[in-house]
C-alpha cells in the first residue's frame, strides 16, 4: 500500500497516458495513479483499463459522463482518495509538462521538510519553462504576479497545477464551496490553503510544453482566472469583516 497517490485528469490524452502511467511506476518511490477521465473520445479510459491489469491494485480509473473541468475533476479525485488512506495527495498534468521524477521531491517537501502544501515551481528561480511561445510565457509569469498582488500570497507561481497536498489541508478545505472549474482553480485551492495559514512551499522545477495532444488552455480560463482572483479576494475580506 502507497501513502501517496497521484491524481491526474485526462481528456483525449491517448498518445501519452501509457507512457506516463509506466514513468511513474518506475520512480523508486512507489505511488498510486488515479486517472479521472471526462469520457475521452480517443479511448484514453479504455487504454488505462488494459494497464490495470498489469498495475493491479495500484491504478485506478474513474469515468465521468462528460467534459466538466479540471477542478471538478481533481475534486471528485480528491473525494475518492480521502475516502481512502492515502496521506499525501497530488495534481499532476497528463502531457509530461510536469516531470514525473519531481514527485519525489514534492513528496519530501511534505513528508520530511515540514511543508503542508508543495508546489512545484516554474518561476521560483527564475523562468524555467522550455517550448512555450515568449507571449504565453508573459501571459503565465504576469499572471502570477497579478494573483501574487491581489491575493497577499507570497507564491511566485500561483496558477501552477502541479502540488502535492497532505491529507488535513484536504480534510480542512470545504471542497464544496469551490468556485472555479478552469485554470483559476489552481488559484482558489492555493488561497484556501494560505488562509487557513498551512505551510506551503514552492519546489523548483522545469516546466515542458506538451509534444503529443492538444493543449486545453482557452481565452475563457484566461478571463475566469484574471476576474476571478478580484471577487475571491473579496469575498475573503468581507468573510474577515463579518466574523
Amino acid at each position: 500500500m502507497s501513502n501517496g497517490i497521484i491524481i491526474i485528469p485526462t481528456y483525449n490524452e491517448i498518445e501519452n497516458i501509457e507512457r506516463l502511467i509506466r514513468n511513474i511506476f518506475s520512480l523508486q518511490r512507489k505511488f498510486h495513479i488515479l486517472v479521472v477521465d471526462d469520457n475521452s473520445p480517443d479511448n484514453t479510459a479504455l487504454k488505462v483499463k488494459t494497464l490495470q491489469t498489469e498495475f493491479f491494485g495500484a491504478l485506478f480509473l474513474e469515468e465521468r459522463t462528460g467534459k466538466q473541468g479540471l477542478g471538478t475533476a481533481y475534486i471528485h479525485g480528491f473525494r475518492w482518495a480521502l475516502a481512502r488512506d492515502y496521506q499525501y495527495i497530488f495534481e499532476m498534468d497528463a502531457d509530461f509538462s510536469h516531470n514525473p521524477n519531481d514527485l519525489i521531491r514534492l513528496y519530501n517537501a511534505c513528508s520530511r521538510k515540514g511543508a503542508d502544501v508543495a508546489i512545484g515551481s516554474r518561476y521560483k528561480t527564475g523562468v524555467n519553462v522550455i517550448n512555450w511561445p515568449m507571449s504565453r510565457v508573459l501571459m503565465s509569469w504576469l499572471a502570477s504576479k497579478y494573483v501574487r498582488l491581489i491575493t497577499g500570497m507570497d507564491i511566485h507561481d500561483t496558477t501552477a497545477g502541479f502540488v502535492c497536498y497532505k491529507r488535513g489541508v484536504l480534510e480542512k478545505i470545504n471542497l464544496d464551496k469551490i468556485q472555479f472549474v478552469g485554470y483559476a482553480f489552481q488559484i482558489e485551492m492555493k488561497f484556501k490553503a494560505h488562509l487557513m495559514k498551512f505551510k506551503i512551499k514552492e519546489v523548483p522545477v522545469i516546466f515542458t510544453d506538451r509534444t503529443k495532444g492538444t493543449s486545453k488552455m482557452s481565452g475563457g480560463i484566461i478571463s475566469e482566472a484574471v476576474f476571478g482572483v478580484i471577487n475571491m479576494k473579496f469575498k475573503s475580506l468581507f468573510n474577515k469583516m463579518s466574523t
